[in-house]
Parts: structure tokens; C-alpha cells; sequence
């Protein structure tokens, strides 16, 4: 509240009662105002690598993707065409970026084979993830972070390997945002090891991510996070003809694919249906990539993906690991699962005419700022718990330091049960918080925040009965 304003209301105020009433209006008001407003900094060197994102640069990688004329996953072409060839021209930008890393960056493509499945895998079939792994900097932080696309396209027909099929958008958008995001990341130094993972197989049955994940899990990785960017460079709806280049959606899970008994009976005792880990990566992006993009507002969908639609997210949340999609706002029918054509005055086609490259900028920046963030934080507290052992109109939290990374302090979230986001954040430097609002009324949860101000990845308590 502005103290000009204030001054003048208690000049005004007639006796020292109303001025006494006015004091505890205005000091309610200004605890209000300030219990609802974070006031947050950008790292200035993740905010430099977020405005490093060229929208040119992207442009030029979708159009040449686009001109491998077909990137089918079954395709055969020798020379520019086919997908060999475009899994070659992503290595060899993966490549070119080991000079920069110090030593940080390797790349390659992991060759697998995929057994024929009668359905869209006709006979046994060799398949290959291009991948670069920017190893992390910290001997002691096994964390892994994936951020992922898949290179393979498609026309009407799924087993089509031959027509053209130009994938500008699907998904020759997330792969020039993974190339990009090589680039600029690369030259960093993360104490957390990221790989930016091209998958094939997609449009086949998710083979690419469902072998990556397979292995992920056979080798007991620890993979904290998997971000699946599969359309995200369309701003323009079909049929609607509505043109939005300010939104973007962050698809998550509610109740985890692979839920135990265990964690269903907490689930239900604490109802935390809304409250995943899957939800809780979607929340943490919405904050930080809305903290350092501007003109782009993230929407959080409540459901694992789009009807009739899968992604390579899906395979990861199957393994029991944390994974979202992130995909643009508004769908351009007419571009997806298309042959290339002009009939009754409509074109068709997934063509690099129809992208908006400063909406993909855009929404490259918010995958940059998360992956940064989430590389450079600590890693989450351990064994956080709300107190249910009484009946009390306060809650209490205890937690454990993280595995990995030194937290200076911690937040403890809070927000309505009726609510999507955080609304309150408490600081602390101790690991156990009481607060005065009732366990029954609202959802919490708990950050490590590092030296340099990092937030980790918010976790949701579990009940402390006894």
C-alpha cells in the first residue's frame, strides 16, 4: 500500500480509535499483498543462454530435416534421404558442439533392434537414438536429466515408409529444439549430467523411448526427469482458425502408471491424486519457465497426453520415472498425418510454412530454464513428512537434507486444495517447520534451495502417523 496514501488516511481519521482500526487495516493489507507476491531474480547466466535461443537457427533446422523428404522409421533411402541420413546430420551437430565443452560433451547413435510386433513393426528391424550426453561436473551427483524428440515422421498411412513426409512440426520441431538446446547448453558446465536424446520408432509404437527407458531402468539409473518436447512449433489451429503464440501445454500424469499398493494406500489416505511426481516436474517448469520467458503462459493439463495421440513420455512413466510432454497449444489438423497435398482449397501437410519460429523460440526457453535449473539445484530433500499424529489448526513439516548438492535452506509450499500452483512459499534454514494453517485445508510441500538460489523440485509429504 502506497505510505502517502496511508499517511493521509490517518491524518484524516478522527480519533485514535479509528487510527488504531486503520493501522490494523493497513498492516493485514500490506501482509496480504506481500504473502501473495514472490519476488523472485533471474540467474543472469541462465537468462544470457535462454536469449541465446535463435529462432534462425531453428528455422534452418527444420527446413532441413524437412528435406530428408521422408524420416519414416522404416525408411531405407540411401544418400540425403531417409532416416539414417537424418540421424546423421543430428550426430553430426552433436559433434560439431564436443570442441566447445571442455571435454563434457559425447555423442553417438545407440543402435537396437526392435522384433517385428505383427502391427506396425513387420519384421525385425534395427532401430537407433541419437544421443549426447553432457556429463555432469559433480563426481558425486549421479542424477540424470533427459530432454528428448523424436526424428521420425509420417504421412496418411503409418506403414508408408516411402511417400514424402516432410515431419516439420511432428517432430522436426523437437528435434531443432534439442539441437539448439546441444548448442547453447554444451559450452555450460552443470553439476547434474544431461542428455538430449533424439529417439526413432515414435510413430511405430514409441519404440525408440520405450527401449531408452527399458535401459534406463535395467541399469538403475538415477533419472530424475524426462522431458518429451513432440510439437512445439505450431501456433495456428485448424478449423478454428485461432492464432495463439502465448501458450503452451505441459501434459503430466495424475496417478502414476506405475503406482504400487503401497503408494495408492498413501495416495488415498492423503489424497494426493493431483500431487505426482510427474505433476510436480509440470508445476516446477510452469514457475521457472514463465520466470524466465516472457509472453509465453504455461498450461498444465491434468492427463497424460491428447486423446488418440501417445508420446515418448509415456513409455518412461510406465518404468516409474518422472515425465511430461510438453506440445504447443493449438493443433493444426491439417499439418499432422497428412499426405502433402492442395484439395478444396485446403493445403496439407506437415510443412515448414506452416510453423511460427519465434512461438518455438519461445518455448525452447522454457525447456532450457527448467533443464538448467533442475542441472544446478540440489538434488530433492529426503523423507519429507507432515505431522498427522494430533489434532491441530497448525502443520507441521519435517524433512532430511538431499542426497546430492549442499542446501543453504528450504521452502515449505503451501496452496488450496482446489488449487492448480503454489500460492505461498515459507523460508527456512532449519528441516522441520510448523506454520499456522490447518494440515486439513491445504497441500504442502518442500524445496531444497541451493547456495545460489536454485529451487529443487517440490516433493509432497508423506503422513508421519507415529
Amino acid at each position: 500500500m502506497n505510505s502517502t496514501l496511508v499517511n493521509l488516511m490517518l491524518s484524516k481519521s478522527p480519533n485514535i480509535k479509528m487510527r488504531k482500526i486503520l493501522l490494523i487495516f493497513v498492516f493485514f493489507a500490506a501482509s496480504s499483498l506481500y504473502a501473495q507476491t514472490q519476488i523472485v531474480q533471474r540467474d543472469a547466466e541462465i537468462a544470457k543462454m535462454v536469449s541465446e535461443i535463435s529462432a534462425k537457427n531453428l528455422e534452418k533446422y527444420v527446413r532441413d530435416l524437412a528435406d530428408f523428404k521422408t524420416r519414416h522409421t522404416l525408411s531405407k533411402q540411401a544418400g540425403d534421404t531417409g532416416i539414417l541420413a537424418s540421424q546423421k546430420y543430428v550426430l553430426n551437430h552433436f559433434k560439431s558442439f564436443e570442441s566447445e565443452s571442455g571435454g563434457r560433451l559425447s555423442s553417438e547413435i545407440d543402435f537396437f533392434t526392435i522384433p517385428a510386433d505383427n502391427r506396425r513393426i513387420p519384421t525385425d528391424s534395427k532401430l537407433g537414438n541419437v544421443i549426447a550426453t553432457l556429463k555432469g561436473s559433480d563426481p558425486n551427483d549421479d542424477r540424470i536429466l533427459i530432454i528428448m524428440a523424436h526424428i521420425d515422421s509420417r504421412a496418411l498411412s503409418v506403414m508408408d515408409s516411402v511417400i514424402d513426409a516432410p515431419g516439420a512440426n511432428d517432430d522436426g520441431s523437437g528435434v531443432a529444439a534439442i539441437i539448439e538446446l546441444t548448442r547453447i547448453m554444451s559450452k555450460k558446465s552443470f553439476p547434474a549430467t544431461i542428455k538430449f536424446v533424439v529417439v526413432s520408432g515414435e510413430e511405430q509404437g514409441l519404440k525408440g523411448a520405450e527401449y531408452l527407458a527399458k535401459k534406463a531402468k535395467a541399469e538403475n539409473w538415477n533419472l530424475v526427469a524426462t522431458l518429451n518436447n513432440d510439437m512445439i512449433g505450431n501456433s495456428r489451429s485448424s478449423q478454428t482458425d485461432i492464432s495463439d503464440n502465448t501458450r503452451v501445454r505441459i501434459f503430466s500424469e495424475g496417478v502414476p502408471m506405475a503406482e504400487t499398493d503401497q503408494m495408492a494406500a498413501i495416495r488415498r489416505y492423503t489424497n494426493g491424486e493431483n500431487d505426482s511426481k510427474s505433476r510436480q516436474l509440470a508445476r516446477f517448469m510452469k514457475e521457472i519457465g514463465e520466470r524466465y520467458m516472457d509472453q509465453l503462459e504455461v498450461k498444465l493439463i491434468y492427463r497424460n497426453d491428447r486423446f488418440l495421440r501417445g508420446g515418448d513420455h509415456t513409455p518412461f512413466a510406465r518404468e516409474g520415472f518422472t515425465a511430461i510432454r510438453v506440445c504447443e497449444m493449438n493443433e493444426n489438423y491439417y499439418a499432422q498425418h497428412e499426405n502433402v497435398r492442395f484439395e478444396d482449397g485446403i493445403q496439407y501437410g506437415d510443412l515448414p510454412e506452416f510453423m511460427d519460429f519465434e512461438y518455438m523460440r519461445k518455448v525452447t526457453g522454457i525447456n532450457l530454464a527448467s533443464l538448467a535449473y533442475l542441472a544446478t539445484a540440489p538434488s530433492e530433500p529426503q523423507m519429507v513428512g507432515i505431522d498427522v499424529r494430533r489434532l491441530s489448526n497448525t502443520s507441521t513439516l519435517r524433512w532430511e537434507a538431499p542426497k546430492t548438492g549442499k542446501a543453504k535452506g528450504y521452502y515449505v509450499l503451501m496452496r488450496e486444495t482446489s488449487d492448480s500452483m503454489w500460492q505461498k512459499k515459507f523460508y527456512t534454514e532449519d528441516m522441520t517447520l510448523t506454520i499456522p494453517y490447518s494440515k486439513d485445508n491445504y497441500f504442502f510441500a518442500v524445496q531444497a534451495v541451493g547456495e545460489e538460489g536454485h529451487e529443487s523440485m517440490a516433493v509432497f509429504p508423506q503422513p508421519i502417523t507415529r
